[in-house]
């Protein structure tokens, strides 16, 4: 590469010589003493006898002045005019001479700059596309634009990646494989050619992907699904080609494709205007081609990472494509705490500060949350110049990314600041009293993120995979419980209760629609098939049941939701005056704790008994 780039130089140093010599020659070439004259003043000299040594060319005339005073040019030159011409113009008496020949710079760059151009164009445009290299060149659309990293340029390993115990464990299989091929062929099995990572944002499928071959030790291809597709039909096939052909040169090699769906989205029946399927298209019908024609022996390895399984192309998930699903989805309270053992090793932690309760404090976060909580405690210590990160800046940096950064100069007047104190309170309370519900940990009425006035944080006590319907309608009860307490105490309802009656809704319906515990519709699911693609009206689906039970679906959302509302209000009606009390001293201190509002709570009146499903629900 370095002689290459060397040869270039040569070349322009060889231009710009030649150029300069022209230039020099064109400047210099003619004498100082060479007058130019019109060719009407040439006749008349002729004709006194005043000029000598004529030489005739096909353009001009040179000689030499006769008599030629002191300081003068002893030369002339001057420009041929057809003869007849010549004399009807004397004859006129005006000034006249022909056109100049052209120079020798203008001649050589006559026939010099189209073979430079020429040079020019192959060197920035064909050459490029040729090697793949440069910007691409003219040509260089259907190349791959796959980073090709060797083994030294993969430092990640699996002893980086941790909480997906179970997805490391079956990737370790093909690290195994491209290291000994020979133990997996001699009873006649086979790597799967494709696998495939699924699992949430965050969650570490690009660096698992990374990791399987820094581990292998073996030439690493990454590339997004959406640098497949471009403006022109038959680019992203070209890609796609281009991309196997240069894995199938460096096997053993792992090609990873991320964002797997915006390349792999499920085909549609329906043609456009011109007749025929789109780009999309076309590519990925080039990618099945390639995952049926090379060999799995070779030991090229595809991967493959989507958080949109449900959107992918039948066609591309079957055997003998992408054989393999691993899972990789966000890790249990163990898996947290793995991952929190990472980060933190870079930060100065104080002593007592326990990873157990930290992992605690974030059930659902990912491995990319805890990396970002990590980051945030440490710069808020920093922020009040401490030495060491304490638990109190991982709760706070918790905070932060669930609920917001605090905005202390949203000024509130006395009565909202008075209704957003009764909202949260209610809240807290509800739970404080129904049993199963996740611990309150803290009730704030500082503003903070996108339009919240106010919050409150619960402490979920365990990870939780399955919700029973008593659980259910104690969370409804719970979100309900802001708007109960301002009807209570105000009598009144105001629009702070959007965001909690979206998520009631929102699980009223499910349980509805979904998980069949409504009993007056049976154990039945009413929730239309997700739809993969809707590229056409002809993809549309109506819904699979009549007017009647949509009827009836609606009224049982809204009996669970008016149910869960009256419940609140039971609640609160009977800790009515815990409720102003709690609400005057979180106005006081604006944020309590979970200790400081037990003390000031004490025993709570016992919650209203839950309907049996048969029964019907109170209204409010």
């Amino acid at each position: 590469m370095q002689m290459k780039r060397e040869h270039h130089v040569h070349f322009w140093y060889f231009v710009l010589a030649f150029l300069a010599v022209l230039a020099i020659e064109q400047i210099l070439g003619r004498p100082s003493d060479v007058k130019t004259i019109p060719y009407n003043e040439f006749l008349t000299l002729l004709q006194e006898h005043k000029i000598k040594d004529l030489v005739i060319g096909q353009y001009d005339i040179t000689g030499g002045f006769i008599t030629a005073e002191k300081g003068e040019p002893s030369k002339f030159l001057t420009q041929r005019v057809d003869p007849a011409l010549a004399a009807e113009l004397k004859q006129s008496g005006v000034t006249f001479s022909g056109e100049a020949s052209p120079g020798l710079l203008a001649n050589v760059l006559a026939w010099f700059m189209p073979v430079l151009l020429f040079v020019l164009l192959w060197m920035f445009l064909v050459r490029p596309a040729a090697t793949g290299g440069g910007m691409g060149g003219l040509f260089a659309v259907g190349k791959s634009r796959a980073k090709i990293y060797a083994e030294s340029d993969v430092p990640v390993r699996f002893s980086d990646v941790a909480g997906v115990d179970e997805a490391k464990a079956e990737l370790e299989e093909i690290v195994s494989f491209l290291k000994d091929p020979k133990r997996y062929s001699r009873l006649g099995a086979h790597i799967p050619k494709g696998i495939l990572l699924v699992g949430p944002p965050g969650t570490g499928k690009t660096l698992l992907a990374r990791a399987v071959a820094g581990e292998a030790g073996v030439p690493f291809f990454s590339i997004a699904g959406s640098e497949f597709v471009e403006m022109f039909v038959g680019v992203g096939a070209a890609r796609v080609r281009d991309l196997f052909k240069q894995a199938r040169e460096r096997a053993p090699s792992i090609v990873f494709i991320d964002e797997l769906d915006a390349l792999g989205r499920a085909r549609s029946g329906f043609m456009g205007p011109s007749g025929g399927h789109d780009e999309k298209e076309q590519t990925l019908n080039q990618l099945l081609a390639e995952l049926d024609g090379f060999d799995p022996s070779l030991g090229v390895v595809l991967l493959g990472a989507t958080n949109r399984p449900e959107i992918l192309d039948p066609a591309l998930l079957r055997a003998g494509r992408f054989d393999r699903q691993v899972l990789v989805d966000r890790p249990d309270k163990k898996g947290r705490i793995e991952i929190l053992k990472l980060h933190i090793r870079k930060v100065q932690l104080a002593g007592g500060v326990s990873i157990e309760d930290i992992a605690a404090l974030t059930p659902g976060f990912t491995g990319a949350d805890l990396a970002n909580l990590v980051n945030e405690a440490a710069l808020l210590a920093t922020r009040r110049n401490a030495e060491e990160v304490t638990f109190h800046d991982f709760e706070q940096a918790v905070e932060r990314i669930v609920a917001g950064l605090e905005k202390r100069n949203r000024l509130l007047n006395a009565h909202e600041r008075t209704v957003v104190a009764h909202h949260e309170m209610g809240h807290a309370l509800v739970a404080m009293t129904l049993p199963g519900t996740d611990a309150v940990q803290k009730v704030s009425i500082i503003p903070r993120g996108l339009g919240a006035l106010g919050y409150t944080i619960q402490r979920p006590l365990e990870d939780r995979y399955l919700l029973d319907r008593r659980e259910l309608l104690n969370r409804m009860a719970v979100l309900l419980g802001g708007r109960a307490a301002e009807s209570v105490i105000f009598g009144e309802i105001s629009t702070g209760a959007a965001d909690d009656l979206a998520k009631v809704t929102d699980i009223a319906r499910n349980m509805v629609v979904r998980f069949g515990m409504d009993p007056r519709l049976g154990q039945v699911t009413y929730e239309p098939q997700r739809q993969t693609i809707l590229q056409s009206p002809i993809d549309w689906q109506p819904r699979q049941y009549g007017e009647e039970t949509a009827t009836a679906i609606d009224d049982a959302v809204r009996d669970l939701v008016d149910g869960a509302y009256a419940r609140a209000r039971a609640i609160l009606v009977a800790n009515e005056k815990v409720l102003r009390e709690a609400a005057r001293v979180l106005l006081e201190k604006e944020t309590l704790s979970a200790a400081e509002i037990s003390a000031i709570t004490g025993p709570l009146a016992a919650p209203p008994a839950l309907p049996a499903p048969s029964e019907a629900l109170p209204a409010a």
